[in-house]
């Protein structure tokens, strides 16, 4: 096989990753419609579009299940999380360590003032030299005369002294979701995404330790994959009636309507996710626009448990969602509450959110969700244990 080499000319450029991955209004398109929105493409009859997409699935970007349906290949999806991560962190400050700083001293991670007596396995590389020598020479000790008439000092394990590092630790996060359908207005479902995307780039790249399971909740909460965040979308409102008071047992939840808000599960999975995190550090951040219209009850017979949909929201509602978020923060479990406001004129629900984070003991950040990312992530970095109020 004989091979030539040359200059390429205008009409065969090489294409380099960015060239072959979709441009920013695809990418948009798919996160706001989701399934719906590739459905679409396929049957659009422009020529250039069809074309598109037989790029991309050429390009391992895209594929055909086996109805003919197209979906988003792991590839794909890595790709957009890389995307979501660069959006969110474009302005991110240079050396940021791969861990998360904690109140107490370290063994590893950045230097801070003071020192600290040696302990057996320590870091040698932390040893501050200078204190160490002068703790021998205050100590006392007698110099050591060597054969070559050399001088030393001699330390003694009790003279070493180590530089004061800022601790680091890994962390258990869980990520609930609201897919409620209000979550449709304003974006705030597609920011919500870019949020999950992105914190899940950011844990395999830079927090290896970290861990992040996503937790969507409507009127009943479930897992997320990765696989299927980018797809993922807001529960359809099936009823327009004011008032709604509907039982269900838990079972056939999925014969009801679907829009409702149902913390408590979401919380229930949380807290179930995070037992099986070995983490000693967890904690759940929640994103939601509104409080909660659901809950479950324990059957009457007994087994198993019962869906209850109600509007306007009711008590029982809340004191359900706050008996499964004290049961969390009584494990020692974070609790930081993202709440999207951008209708002023029914703000009535903050005030669970403020009693939600009072009996947790938790943060509450109040933002529109074009402020979500940098809000949520900055939380996720720096561990803010104050509440903030923003735009």
């Amino acid at each position: 096989m004989k091979f030539s080499y040359g200059q390429p000319d205008d009409d065969h450029q090489f294409l380099g990753p960015d060239d072959l991955f979709p441009t920013s209004g695809l990418l948009n398109f798919i996160l706001q419609y989701g399934q719906d929105g590739l459905d679409a493409l396929e049957s659009n009859p422009d020529e250039q579009l069809q074309e598109l997409l037989d790029q991309l699935v050429e390009a391992g970007l895209i594929e055909r299940d086996e109805g003919g349906n197209l979906k988003l290949t792991p590839r794909m999806v890595q790709g957009l999380q890389h995307t979501a991560l660069l959006e969110i962190f474009r302005d991110l400050r240079a050396g940021v360590k791969d861990g998360h700083a904690a109140a107490s001293q370290g063994r590893v991670g950045e230097r801070t003032d003071g020192t600290r007596p040696y302990q057996f396995g320590d870091p040698v590389s932390e040893i501050a030299v200078i204190e160490t020598v002068r703790e021998a020479l205050r100590r006392g000790g007698p110099a050591l005369q060597t054969r070559d008439s050399v001088v030393g000092i001699d330390l003694q394990e009790a003279d070493f002294v180590l530089h004061n590092v800022e601790a680091v630790s890994d962390c258990a996060t869980v990520l609930l979701l609201d897919l409620s359908g209000s979550m449709a207005r304003y974006g705030r479902h597609i920011a919500a995404k870019r949020v999950a995307m992105g914190m899940k780039s950011l844990v395999s790249q830079r927090f290896p330790m970290d861990t992040v399971d996503v937790i969507g909740f409507a009127s009943v909460a479930e897992p997320i994959a990765p696989k299927d965040l980018p797809l993922i979308m807001p529960k359809p409102i099936t009823t327009r009636q004011y008032e709604i008071r509907v039982r269900v047992p838990l079972e056939q939840a999925n014969l009801t309507h679907p829009h409702f808000t149902n913390l408590q599960h979401g919380l229930q999975l949380a807290r179930q996710t995070l037992a099986r995190r070995g983490a000693p550090n967890k904690q759940i951040f929640i994103i939601t626009d509104g409080e909660p219209t659901a809950h479950l009850t324990q059957s009457k017979e007994g087994i198993g448990q019962t869906l209850n949909l109600i509007y306007p929201p009711d008590p029982a509602s809340t004191q359900a969602t706050l008996h499964e978020a004290l049961r969390c923060q009584q494990l020692g479990i974070r609790m930081s509450t993202f709440a999207l406001i951008e209708e002023y004129h029914s703000m009535d629900w903050v005030g669970f959110v403020e009693q939600f984070t009072r009996l947790t003991r938790g943060v509450a950040y109040y933002c529109a969700a074009g402020d979500l990312s940098a809000t949520i992530m900055e939380s996720y970095l720096s561990g803010k244990k104050r509440k903030q109020s923003l735009g």
